[in-house]
């Protein structure tokens, strides 16, 4: 066999590629583990569509492995025969012959087994590229299409063109803009309706994973990549099951959920409990905003611009430089908070954000007890939430957050401090704050006389 080039990297080493990505690493990441580049991973990753097909079936000991390859390559440089290496191995003489023969380097106009070539030369022969089911059968092929990708009609049989839509260009849904107006029947939902349209006729059958194949695997080419578009999520590459389970909130312990807070933050009786959040504005700015749960006193957390930003290229898995990464957001907390007296640094009560991710860090510098909101649970900090929608009266949606500089931000929290509350018997935060220190450092004092 003529050798077509360079040996790329064995398909045992792609396996376990896969096995990695099962567990919910990154392309990049999974490559890394198993000792090839990111650019492999990516490549791989590209090439099946995020489907990993075959590649989590493990080999069979049928055929000869990378590992026993080896073994043939130093016992044949040691002069050992034919027969003597199939003894070592426990194969047949005949395997290891045909392996001499069929799968040597050919490199210098003479044979030479090299294991790394041989695998090679062993995986490209062990192809059997299997037509697919959607290029064979043409009706079954336009019956997935149709509806996939078919127009929509209105009642009287008018077809409705829907939005006009940019090119499909290989990359996943538009955020906040049209996408195409299709049937767009899922897989599943197309594999189960052909029995009940088609009862008699065994040859319109498909599995919804053989559609999803079309669509995702290149090498498969029964159907375009661009009807991707017409699925719900509208993903250009398969996701992989256990990287969609995992949790974005991971760092969330059931003891800092709000269920574990004191009872006695509910009561609003005894000051020092925040509540807390970020507002978000234009260009990925934001604001951190806190407030006192009994007397509704409001601090707001300046997070500027890490240096570099917008100016200096992404570093994967690099620091947050928007402003308001975990980081950032705990430098602000910490900061502010150590302005405060102690009586005043009893617990916060944050949503679920990966800005808090440092939660324990703060703990430690500021004696914070930090909570964290249910999913989908804003109500549980409901003055927070009332306090974000009076300060969108300085800071509207949709406006750059990061030209506000501290003092700026110290004067709208003065401002809404300074401002009269009903449900503080039309007193102001800072005069209730206020209030509940002095009360408290007299309970203090009288207990210790």
């Amino acid at each position: 066999m003529k050798s077509p080039g360079r040996p790329s990297l064995r398909r045992d080493v792609e396996r376990l590629f896969w096995h990695e990505i099962a567990t919910g690493l990154t392309s990049e990441d999974a490559a890394i583990a198993v000792g090839a580049s990111g650019a492999a991973g990516s490549r791989w990753f590209r090439e099946r569509g995020g489907m990993p097909t075959f590649m989590v079936v493990p080999a069979t000991g049928r055929y000869l492995s990378f590992e026993e390859r080896e073994q043939i390559a130093l016992l044949r440089v040691q002069g050992a025969g034919v027969r003597e290496i199939a003894r070592r191995l426990g194969r047949a003489p005949s395997t290891v012959s045909r392996e001499l023969r069929r799968n040597a380097a050919t490199r210098g106009g003479k044979l030479e087994y090299r294991a790394v070539v041989a695998q090679w030369k062993a995986e490209l022969l062990a192809r059997r590229p299997k037509t697919a089911k959607l290029v064979d059968n043409e009706r079954l092929h336009d019956y997935v299409q149709e509806r996939l990708s078919g127009r929509i009609f209105r009642p009287n049989g008018a077809g409705v063109a829907g939005p006009a839509t940019a090119p499909w260009k290989g990359r996943n849904k538009p955020r906040r803009q049209d996408r195409r107006w299709a049937r767009a029947w899922s897989p599943e939902q197309i594999a189960h309706r052909l029995p009940v349209d088609f009862p008699h006729d065994e040859s319109m059958r498909i599995s919804h994973e053989a559609i999803y194949q079309a669509l995702y695997v290149q090498a498969r080419g029964a159907l375009k990549r661009e009807l991707v578009t017409c699925l719900r999520t509208g993903r250009a590459l398969r996701v992989p099951r256990a990287r969609t389970t995992q949790r974005r909130d991971g760092f969330i312990s059931s003891e800092v959920t709000i269920s574990a807070r004191p009872a006695e933050v509910e009561d609003r009786a005894v000051p020092g409990h925040w509540e807390g959040d970020l507002i978000i504005g234009l260009n990925r700015s934001a604001i951190g905003t806190l407030v006192e749960r009994t007397s509704r006193f409001t601090l707001l957390l300046h997070l500027p611009r890490g240096e570099g930003y917008g100016t200096a290229p992404r570093v994967h898995n690099g620091p947050a430089l928007a402003g308001y990464g975990a980081d950032a957001v705990r430098d602000a907390i910490v900061a502010t908070m150590a302005t405060l007296p102690a009586e005043l640094r009893r617990s916060l009560t944050w949503d679920r954000g990966k800005e808090l991710a440092r939660h324990a860090d703060i703990k430690i510098s500021s004696g914070l007890d930090v909570y964290f909101c249910d999913p989908h649970s804003p109500w549980q900090r409901g003055t927070n939430e009332n306090t974000n929608g009076l300060l969108r009266q300085y800071f509207p949606k949709g406006t750059d957050l990061s030209r506000w500089t501290a003092d700026d931000l110290a004067a709208v929290a003065t401002a809404l401090n300074s401002r009269p509350r009903k449900t503080l018997g039309w007193k102001t935060p800072a005069e209730a704050l206020d209030e509940l220190l002095r009360s408290t450092q007299q309970a203090g004092v009288a207990t210790t006389g």
